[in-house]
């Protein structure tokens, strides 16, 4: 994939931001039902759904491209704000390692704190939208592939619709500026991207998931102070995920998707590993 990892990193932890710390306390014993349908995040792009009053979920994904040799780990915390549940806090933490930056190793990437809220719809509804507004901080360095080198703040509007009891499909459109960003030799320009995603859900039983997913993102890559080129990257990415409903309230979605570069991107080839974990703080189902 021909596009700087810190571009990359920082549009795809937006891309799956959903995310923030969780209060304190014991997980109450709330029953799952065994069929109970999963309806969590895609791989590449958000689905427009809250999470419910009380509920909490962790969401770890480690993706690899094996053409541009780049490793990014995302872990994100979500939850709704409690007497509110139509608002949702969360932050994705990103770890990057950027295949083309020969002995940089591994370290943080950008960090991105979001805010959600429900404006249409819900999990139970045909239709739902959910807009976000995020700010990415400049946690990663940029001199090592890993970030944008400034704040950035990111729109995303996210569609979801269930178009048959065993088909949805998922929009999202979105845009993320950064106002000072900064390449690896210290240059500074205004960048901004520009991503939309489509997915196909279909459930062939009620604990498993076939997912198809399309992916382009339109970044500035900086060439030289105050200029920038701009690039594209696009994906399709087949991939399924399955869901263990406990008891106690816990709910486990693991997933693995295999993305394809397309047009651009072509000869991209990658591997996504995703785990989701998902249950009750507080409150009444």
């Amino acid at each position: 994939m021909k596009v700087n990892i810190s571009v990359a990193a920082a549009v795809l932890t937006g891309l799956l931001t959903l995310t923030a710390a969780a209060p304190s306390g014991r997980a109450q014993a709330i029953p799952v039902p065994a069929d109970a349908m999963i309806q969590d995040n895609s791989f590449l792009l958000e689905e427009a759904y809250n999470q419910e009053a009380g509920v909490v979920q962790h969401i770890s994904s480690l993706s690899r491209f094996w053409n541009s040799k780049d490793w990014i780990f995302t872990f994100t915390q979500e939850w709704s704000v409690p007497r509110f549940p139509r608002h949702q806090l969360s932050f994705t933490a990103a770890g990057v390692r950027a295949g083309s930056f020969t002995g940089s190793g591994a370290g943080f990437g950008d960090t991105a704190v979001n805010y959600r809220y429900q404006l249409l719809g819900s999990a139970d509804a045909r239709f739902a939208f959910a807009p976000r507004i995020s700010v990415l901080l400049p946690s990663g360095k940029p001199r090592f592939g890993r970030g944008l080198g400034g704040t950035s703040v990111q729109a995303g509007l996210p569609f979801s619709f269930a178009v048959h009891p065993r088909l949805s499909t998922h929009v999202n459109l979105g845009i993320t500026h950064t106002p000072h960003a900064r390449n690896e030799f210290g240059d500074r320009a205004s960048a901004t991207a520009y991503n939309a995603a489509q997915s196909f859900v279909f459930n062939v039983h009620p604990r498993l998931n076939l997912m198809l997913e399309t992916l382009w993102i339109n970044f500035a890559e900086i060439t030289a102070p105050g200029v920038t080129h701009r690039s594209n990257v696009v994906l399709i990415s087949p991939g399924l995920r399955w869901s263990h409903n406990f008891a106690d309230g816990l709910q486990i979605v693991p997933g693995v998707a295999m993305p394809v570069g397309v047009g651009p991107s072509r000869g991209e080839r990658g591997l996504i590993l995703y785990l989701s974990f998902e249950y009750r703080m507080w409150g009444n189902p």
